[in-house]
């Protein structure tokens, strides 16, 4: 018996496996935000792939949340029916479709990989990026401008309808994108968030937002998809945000509602101490698991079957996010099940070449 081959259940959602696609941004949405047939083919082959649950890319909940002018969103009604036929695709194949809800923060307003590297400039349709306080990412770039309380009502609002109308594509899991250095992980760290008000200063101030946010999606949604928040659990730096940390806001929001933390870490700041292997942060996952307890997933190279049984197996976590070894190989759970002499069932339209 496989281990990362059983299902697994969060409330009225099951997956087949625990072998789970990882937000993986695309960069190739329309100038207004739609999915496109890239992404009906990235996010479906996935599926078809074997793929017991599969996430879009960080999909912003405002415009201004982008970051880039190529990111999916989930604002309007015309990017929820873009997304219809793609989530009916995944579901049709067997896994369950999933979305990440995010914003950028501070980190908005860039160019696209492959155009280069930094911020957008007025000629490429640049826009002011918002955040916690007025501090910019890095040399470079703009300082943003520092949130308003009410602002902060705003996007608090923007995640949950965010949420109805992800709700409304058909997306059967929801994740908040508190991770990465974009906009609620900024809010988390004390380098990042120097606000007065409520939503600033000790622990209770700096996640203030993060617990908002699941609170408003959950109460937005029916009570049988299941949330899942990425975290960032480790800032790499003396005095930043850490897994002490991250675990108590991981019971917290576990009080609100939430049901899976995705064990993700770095992002917030350019001078972070950040050396990876393979399964860096499966340690996370497992601390956090045990010590919140709630179900975990683990993430960050990851790319073989051996080491993500083991992985399953051994408690560490309770589901893989895969990211760059999904796109070097869509049908890695098919082949992954197959060298763990797992019982997986192919497409019937590639059975001629199971054997």
């Amino acid at each position: 018996m496989s281990d990362l081959f059983t299902s697994f259940a969060l409330r009225d959602v099951e997956a087949r496996n625990r072998l789970w696609v990882s937000p993986m941004c695309q960069y190739s949405a329309t100038p207004d935000g739609l999915a496109t047939d890239w992404h009906l083919v990235h996010l479906g082959s996935r599926a078809v792939g074997g793929a017991g649950l599969v996430m879009t890319e960080a999909t912003a909940v405002t415009a201004e949340g982008r970051i880039s002018l190529a990111d999916t969103g989930i604002w309007s009604d015309a990017q929820v029916e873009a997304w219809k036929p793609i989530v009916r695709f995944i579901a049709e194949h067997g896994a369950v479709p999933a979305i990440q809800l995010a914003h950028a923060g501070r980190k908005s307003s860039t160019m696209r990989p492959w155009d280069g590297t930094g911020p957008l400039d007025d000629a490429s349709g640049a826009w002011q990026a918002v955040a916690p306080s007025a501090i910019a990412y890095t040399e470079g770039y703009p300082a943003p401008r520092e949130l308003t309380t009410a602002d902060v009502h705003g996007i608090v609002e923007a995640f949950a309808e965010g949420a109805r109308r992800a709700v409304a594509a058909g997306f059967r899991a929801i994740e908040i994108h508190e991770a990465h250095g974009y906009l609620i992980a900024e809010f988390l760290s004390p380098f990042t968030n120097q606000r007065t008000d409520q939503y600033g200063g000790d622990f209770d101030g700096r996640t203030r937002i993060a617990i908002e946010v699941a609170r408003a999606i959950r109460e937005s949604i029916p009570a049988g998809i299941p949330i899942f928040v990425r975290l960032s659990t480790s800032e790499y730096v003396t005095d930043g945000w850490d897994l002490e940390q991250t675990i108590e806001l991981s019971k917290r929001l576990k009080a609100v509602g939430v049901d899976l933390i995705d064990a993700s870490s770095g992002g917030n700041l350019p001078h972070q101490q950040l050396h990876p292997y393979p399964g860096y942060q499966v340690h996370f996952a497992r601390a956090i698991r045990e010590h919140a307890a709630i179900p975990t997933g683990a993430v960050g190279l990851i790319t073989t079957a051996a080491h993500a049984e083991a992985i399953v197996a051994g408690g560490d976590a309770d589901a893989i996010f895969m990211a760059r070894e999904e796109l070097r190989d869509p049908y890695f759970p098919l082949h992954a099940a197959a060298e763990l002499r797992a019982d997986m069932d192919w497409p019937l339209q590639y059975q001629r070449a199971r054997r």
